[in-house]
C-alpha cells in the first residue's frame, strides 16, 4: 500500500494529466499542488509510483501519465465524489420530470447524462421479464373500436387501438376490464401468456370474439420486447478524446448493442445498484475505455442500468456523481408513475 504522501502525489497526477491532457512532471506538480514537500521529495515519490505500475512515462525526458492501475487506485481511494451543485440537481429534476412515459424518460435520461459529463451516455431499457402489470385499460373509442392500454411497473405505457369483430356496449367492455385486471393485477409480463391462455372460456359467450381479438394485441404488444434495447448519445464528444484503442473501434461498439450491454453487464457483476467504475483492461470488450455505471428502478427493485462510456483519462468525480444522481432521480421518477 501507498503511504498518504505517495497517494497525495498520484491524485495530484491524475487530476492533472485529466485537465491538461500533457505528462505531467514533478515541477509542475509541486508548483501547482500544496504538497509541502520539495520537488526533489516528489520526483522520488514519481519514480516509485512509477516502479509500482501506478504512472509511466510516454516520453523520454517528459512528465508521467497515470496508467490503468493508477486510475483504478485513484477510484478507490476517493475522498469523496464530486456532489453536483443545487442548480444542476434543479436542472436534472425539473428536465426529467418532464417526461410523458418511459421512452421519453429514457431519451431525456441519455441525453441529460451526455451533457453532464462531456462522455457517451448509455441507458439500458428495464427488462421485459422483471417488469409486472400495474394496470389494464380498456377505453371505447366507438361501438366496435377500444383503446388497450398497457401499463407496467416501469413506467411502461402500450397503447393500441382494436377494431372489434362486433359492436359491444360499454358495459361489456368495463366487464372484460375488470376481469383482466383481475387476473393480471401485479403478475409479470413473461407470465401474462400462460395466465390469459383459457380466458375467454371463462367469459359469457356472447363476449368471448371481443376477448380474444383483445387479448391477440395484447399479447403482440408484449412480443415486441425491450430487454435487448440500449439507448445511448453523447458521441460527438469522443471527437476530443484520447483512446488507446482506435476511435473506430469505439463507435463500431456504440453501433453493436451486443457490446454495450455486455459492458453494462461488467459492470453489475458486483451488486445491481452499486455504483461501479470499469477501466481500461478491465473491460475486456473494449479495452482502453472506462465505464462508469448504476442501476436504476423502482424502490428496491432494480430493473436495469445506465452509464456512461469514455476514455480512461476520465473526471472520474464528476462523471461518478452525475451517473449516481441520475439514476436516483429516474428511480423516483418510476416510483411514483
Amino acid at each position: 500500500m501507498l503511504d498518504d504522501r505517495k497517494l497525495a502525489v498520484l491524485r495530484a497526477i491524475v487530476e492533472d494529466y485529466v485537465s491538461t491532457n500533457e505528462p505531467v512532471g514533478s515541477k509542475a506538480l509541486a508548483e501547482r499542488h500544496n504538497l509541502k514537500v520539495s520537488p526533489a521529495t516528489v520526483r522520488n515519490d514519481m519514480a516509485a509510483l512509477e516502479e509500482e505500475g501506478y504512472i509511466t512515462q510516454p516520453h523520454t525526458s517528459a512528465g508521467r501519465v497515470p496508467t490503468d492501475k493508477g486510475y483504478r487506485l485513484f477510484v478507490d481511494r476517493l475522498s469523496q465524489v464530486k456532489p453536483l451543485s443545487s442548480a444542476e440537481r434543479r436542472a436534472i429534476e425539473t428536465f426529467l420530470a418532464g417526461a410523458v412515459d418511459l421512452d421519453d424518460v429514457v431519451t431525456r435520461t441519455v441525453r441529460l447524462l451526455a451533457q453532464l459529463t462531456r462522455q457517451v451516455a448509455v441507458v439500458q431499457y428495464p427488462t421485459l421479464t422483471r417488469s409486472t402489470v400495474r394496470h389494464v385499460e380498456l377505453v371505447p373509442l366507438s361501438d366496435r373500436r377500444v383503446m388497450l392500454v398497457l401499463i407496467t411497473n416501469t413506467g411502461r405505457v402500450e397503447q393500441r387501438v382494436i377494431e372489434l369483430p362486433e359492436v359491444v356496449e360499454d358495459a361489456r367492455i368495463a366487464h372484460l376490464r375488470a376481469v383482466l385486471n383481475a387476473c393480471l393485477d401485479g403478475c409479470g409480463l413473461s407470465t401474462v401468456p400462460e395466465l390469459v391462455s383459457d380466458l375467454p372460456e371463462r367469459l359469457p359467450v356472447a363476449d368471448r370474439p371481443a376477448a380474444a381479438t383483445i387479448l391477440s394485441v395484447l399479447l403482440e404488444t408484449l412480443v415486441e420486447r425491450h430487454d435487448e434495447k440500449i439507448v445511448f448519445a453523447g458521441a460527438a464528444n469522443l471527437a476530443g478524446a484520447d483512446f488507446s484503442v482506435g476511435l473506430r473501434d469505439v463507435l463500431e461498439a456504440l453501433e453493436e448493442q451486443v457490446v454495450l450491454m455486455r459492458l453494462l453487464g461488467e459492470t453489475s457483476a458486483d451488486a445491481p445498484s452499486t455504483l461501479t467504475v470499469r477501466i481500461g483492461s478491465e473491460n475486456p470488450y473494449l479495452q482502453g475505455t472506462s465505464v462508469v455505471a448504476t442501476g436504476y428502478g423502482s424502490g428496491d427493485n432494480q430493473l436495469a442500468r445506465l452509464g456512461v462510456l469514455g476514455p480512461t483519462r476520465m473526471d472520474y468525480p464528476v462523471t461518478m456523481g452525475a451517473v449516481r444522481a441520475v439514476a436516483r432521480y429516474v428511480s423516483q421518477i418510476l416510483a411514483a408513475s
